[in-house]
């Protein structure tokens, strides 16, 4: 993007606020000298015309305009003028009430006609003043280059450094900035196990990248991958094949995908919970698998097929049992053969508690409460194996199951191969955010590894309240490297944890005090819904949630495909 788009679709304020100021003067003068009963009050004309214009530059000079739309816009602002100057302010001004009528109008006609003139002429000269401004911005951009700036990821990291460079762009930095991701939307993943149990819509939970960014640039594609020497990232995009995007400094925010550690059948049958497809999928599976058990003679097949399997105890692992089982239950009393049988859910954690992110009486009460219900625990215990039939545990059990979720590890996504850090883990990171070694090279969110100055040896955790910041504080240091400053190191504190229990309880942390059931649930659900990006989203998500309560949830199966055994998971390059 060079400056001449800059200067187009939205310069900066200072600069529209004296190209507007230039504009009511130049239309105040032409009109003042048209108008031979101005008098001595030329003045105050004057300031008011190019009040008038700063009040054009400021609203209008974000966008680029027609001439037309510019003369178009001018009249509907002198027009507003009219109404509030002559027939509001004029009138209040002499001690009475304004009234609008059709006489007060009549009697204003003069001054209606050198406002709507005054707008006029002020939104055509503006038009010509950014003309010559994108004119000129286009030479000098093409007499020296504009260093570029590449985000790598379309998550709360990533999504996060695009918005905040996009202001920037918007307050004067001179640079190029390109935001890549493999999916062209920013998913809101703490809701993700609500599409997941078909409490939400998949796309309530999504926001597009493009219509959060309007200075920058978004190319739906795939890195692959990064030649840091010759700094150039190898992409992936749509029917065009491979192709080279060159950069100045790139921020990595790939985050993280699956890691089933090589175990046996665990990566051809398990279902991970990474992407929309992913929770698509599982739904659609635990759906089909109720058809079938309806419709399966034998008992002993049935109570397979209604055995839910979860791995991994943490936040992602506890939230989804709990989803599944308000799921399952609450959609059951469409099958009427199933009505005598009771579904089992267990989750298998490798950790001797639940929950181990949170203090220990909030995650013995979060067990507790799910226990309660007939969730069972393998605390201790690791899937070792799995088949289309069954998952085999650590402590030698085999649970026949037709469902197993997997949520008990992660790993970086394979990008990070190409930096060659001798890590297979995330790449580690200064406190400024920038990876040793690599220049023009950051790195935030779930692919780094970034140290905690608060606790001697510790890191950030992978959260979305931290990637958010960090995509801030990256944004705001490359920016300062830019312009010869030294970058801030990252600091934040953590507001606060939440987990969803399902059945309208929650347990966690909130600025270092603890909170559980309903008030958790209530919280919980008014945080995330005050964090999804945009207005619409909210409203749709919160109708969800409205119907969720009195109505069961749907078990329309949204694949057209009859299957038992999952799809194999995939992982994905960003």
């Amino acid at each position: 993007m060079s400056t001449g788009t800059v200067l187009t679709s939205g310069a900066t304020r200072t600069t529209r606020l004296l190209a507007g100021a230039l504009s009511g003067l130049v239309a105040g003068v032409v009109v003042a000298a048209l108008d031979s009963a101005r008098g001595s009050g030329w003045w105050l004309w004057l300031v008011h015309a190019m009040v008038l214009g700063v009040l054009l530059g400021l609203f209008t000079g974000r966008h680029r305009q027609s001439l037309g739309s510019s003369f178009a816009i001018g009249v509907l602002a002198g027009l507003l003028d009219w109404i509030g100057g002559p027939l509001t302010l004029s009138v209040l001004a002499s001690g009475s009430v304004p009234k609008w009528s059709i006489t007060d109008a009549t009697a204003a006609f003069d001054d209606l006609i050198r406002s709507a003139l005054l707008g006029a002429l002020a939104g055509t000269v503006l038009y010509g003043v950014f003309l010559v401004l994108r004119r000129r911005s286009v030479a000098s951009a093409t007499e020296q280059p504009r260093p570029r700036i590449v985000v790598v990821g379309g998550g709360f990291g990533g999504v996060g450094a695009g918005r905040r460079l996009d202001t920037l762009l918007a307050r004067g930095l001179r640079a190029d900035v390109t935001v890549i991701s493999d999916a062209n939307f920013l998913l809101f993943t703490p809701l993700l196990v609500g599409v997941a149990s078909s409490a939400l819509e998949a796309r309530h939970v999504s926001a597009p990248v493009r219509a959060a960014l309007r200075h920058a640039t978004f190319l739906h594609g795939r890195v692959e991958s990064i030649d840091t020497a010759d700094r150039v990232l190898h992409v992936t995009s749509g029917n065009r094949g491979s192709q080279r995007v060159p950069y100045d400094h790139v921020i990595l925010a790939v985050g993280g995908v699956a890691h089933f550690f090589d175990l046996p059948g665990v990566a051809e049958h398990a279902f991970a919970l990474k992407s929309i497809d992913d929770a698509n999928r599982l739904r659609n599976h635990v759906l089909a698998t109720l058809e079938q058990a309806d419709l399966e003679p034998e008992v002993a097949e049935q109570y397979r097929l209604l055995t839910f399997v979860v791995a991994g105890g943490g936040f992602a692992g506890t939230e989804l049992i709990a989803e599944l089982y308000d799921l399952v239950h609450d959609v059951l009393h469409y099958y009427p053969r199933l009505h005598d049988l009771r579904p089992r859910f267990v989750l298998a954690h490798s950790g001797g508690r639940l929950l181990p992110e949170l203090p220990e009486e909030l995650g013995d009460y979060a067990q507790q409460t799910l226990a309660r219900r007939g969730i069972e625990f393998r605390l201790g215990v690791r899937v070792t194996g799995a088949d289309a039939d069954s998952v085999r545990l650590s402590d030698g059990e085999i649970v026949a199951t037709n469902t197993l979720a997997w949520t008990a590890g992660n790993r970086p996504n394979p990008l990070l191969s190409c930096l060659e850090t001798g890590s297979s883990g995330p790449v580690s990171v200064d406190e400024c955010l920038r990876v040793p070694d690599f220049l023009g090279v950051w790195a935030i969110g779930d692919c780094a590894r970034i140290p905690d100055p608060a606790q001697q040896g510790a890191f950030y955790p992978p959260t979305a309240q931290h990637a958010i910041r960090e995509g801030k504080t990256v944004a705001d240091n490359v920016a300062a490297a830019l312009n010869g400053r030294t970058p801030k190191p990252f600091r934040f504190g953590a507001l606060g944890v939440l987990v969803s229990l399902g059945h309208r309880r929650a347990t966690g942390l909130v600025l270092g005090r603890q909170i559980s059931g309903l008030p958790g649930w209530i919280l919980w659900r008014a945080i995330y819904l005050s964090k999804l990006p945009g207005t619409e989203k909210r409203l749709r998500v919160l109708a969800d949630w409205l119907l969720d309560l009195g109505f069961p949830r749907d078990i329309a199966l949204t694949s057209s495909e009859i299957a038992t055994v999952p799809a194999s998971a995939k992982e994905h390059h960003v």
